[in-house]
């Protein structure tokens, strides 16, 4: 890029950059969102919710650990967001009464309604949009069941167990037109927004690598969770539970607690961390693609798991390094691991120029050979990631009939990186991948068919 092209040039077109950094950083901070494109535009919005004024009702299924998350976050700003939470699904009744409980809190004229079966809150009318935050095995269907029956969706991440599952989500989108919200509350905080405005500018060059972490310790082991009392064979229905699990098993109070740890229902960190990193450094590139290749390393030789009585050994690792490659030439190096808590620096390297991410800045340091073309740039501190924002950036989105942050353009090419990251670590091959066919081959270029439901006795 000649400096005549190029905004961060020399004299007044470094001063033009400077101001038109603050103007557009103070916009998006206005806005919360980055500009994107409407979908679904011969699909109408919920006749519920077609205008700024109407109140979008909401049904929550899946009230565990992180359903009532969206629960307690979601209550304090109804009124800011003229949003009411009106039913609540569980397998559980316990948490089914509780989740009830806290959404009433003392209002003896609210109402709302339990179910144990999803289908049965699916068939209100009255219910604009679900938040699905059930374990991972369960949220193709129920999000593809909701979209179906004109809902719109919050699903939280990773947004499928597997990766034919991410197109059935996809292409349930693209035909209804309604509005999906993947839960990575990375994607709604505006260093990423920041970050790909500069990206999208030109400012760095074409983009060469990027890297970053989510680094815990747990010398416990992740996700071992303490197991309650409540939950019991009469409390819970199992069968329910299981769903589409290929291998059936009894009721396992283990299994329902610490289901993270499992390869039936969950990748592990690769489903649990990997997603609030994948999802904002793929939207900062401000083009997010499908990866051509991922290759995926892990271990688990540290054996946490021992350190908590009467719990089993997990199937996931407990370190994983995943490096994607994409058409552009970029590469991705993500780290995750619960036996560290030491992360990476959050970078992405461009040809031209530098960002890095700290103190939820964005600063922008040039390479050396472009210092008499670039001038460093330190974006104002942002707020840091939310939930609320998240929640709000979904709410507005629906009545604007747009993507949101975390919208499915962008969670359709995430969860392809984690799916291929899956099958790379478990069968020991780099996986490349054809958007237009959507398959898998090896390094050979034999087509290997994506792990699912049965694949691997641990699936």
């Amino acid at each position: 890029m000649s400096t005549e092209n190029n905004p961060i040039g020399s004299g007044a077109s470094r001063r033009e950059f400077l101001k038109s950094a603050t103007a557009a950083t103070a916009a998006v901070a206005a806005t919360g969102i980055i500009k994107t494109p409407v979908y679904g535009q011969n699909q109408a919005p919920s006749a519920n919710v077609a205008g700024a004024n109407n109140r979008i009702s909401i049904g929550h299924i899946g009230v565990g650990g992180q359903g009532m998350a969206h629960v307690s976050q979601m209550k304090p700003k109804h009124g800011d967001n003229n949003t009411q939470s009106i039913a609540v699904c569980d397998v559980s009744k316990y948490r089914q009464d509780f989740a009830k409980g806290k959404i009433l809190d003392g209002n003896a004229a609210g109402k709302v309604d339990t179910y144990g079966d999803y289908r049965k809150l699916l068939e209100r009318k009255d219910i604009d949009a679900i938040v699905c935050a059930t374990v991972d095995h369960w949220h193709t269907k129920i999000s593809v069941d909701a979209l179906n029956a004109g809902k719109h969706v919050y699903v939280e991440k990773p947004m499928t167990r597997y990766l034919s599952e991410a197109f059935e989500i996809y292409d349930a989108v693209k035909k209804t037109g309604k509005i999906l919200q993947v839960g990575s509350q990375g994607c709604s905080d505006q260093k990423w927004h920041e970050a790909a405005r500069l990206i999208q500018s030109g400012k760095i060059g074409p983009i060469v690598m990027s890297q970053g972490s989510y680094m815990r310790n747990s010398p416990k082991g992740e996700w071992n969770y303490t197991i309650q009392n409540w939950c019991t064979e009469t409390d819970t229905d199992w069968k329910m539970w299981m769903g589409p699990v290929k291998k059936q098993i009894p009721f396992n109070a283990d299994h329902y607690f610490r289901w993270r740890k499992y390869y039936p229902y969950c990748a592990g960190l690769l489903g649990d961390l990997f997603p609030h990193k994948l999802h904002p450094y793929m939207l900062a590139t401000g083009n997010p693609e499908f990866p051509t290749r991922v290759a995926c390393v892990g271990s688990k030789k540290f054996n946490t798991d021992k350190n908590t009585p009467n719990t089993p050994a997990r199937d996931v690792p407990e370190i994983v390094q995943l490096i994607a490659e994409f058409p552009s030439g970029y590469v991705m190096h993500v780290t995750s691991s619960t036996v560290n808590e030491i992360g990476t620096q959050e970078m992405i390297r461009g040809h031209k120029a530098t960002l890095t991410m700290a103190g939820n800045k964005v600063e922008l340091t040039p390479g050396r050979p472009f210092t008499e073309e670039i001038d460093p740039y330190t974006s104002p501190a942002f707020p840091g990631e939310n939930l609320p924002n998240h929640h709000k950036n979904w709410f507005d989105s629906i009545r604007a009939n747009k993507q949101p942050n975390a919208g499915i353009d962008l969670a359709v090419k995430v969860q392809t990186v984690i799916s291929l990251a899956e099958m790379s670590e478990r069968l020991s091959i780099m996986c490349s991948f054809d958007p237009v066919t959507r398959k898998v081959t090896d390094g050979s270029g034999k087509e290997v068919k994506a792990l699912t439901y049965g694949s691997l006795p641990l699936s």
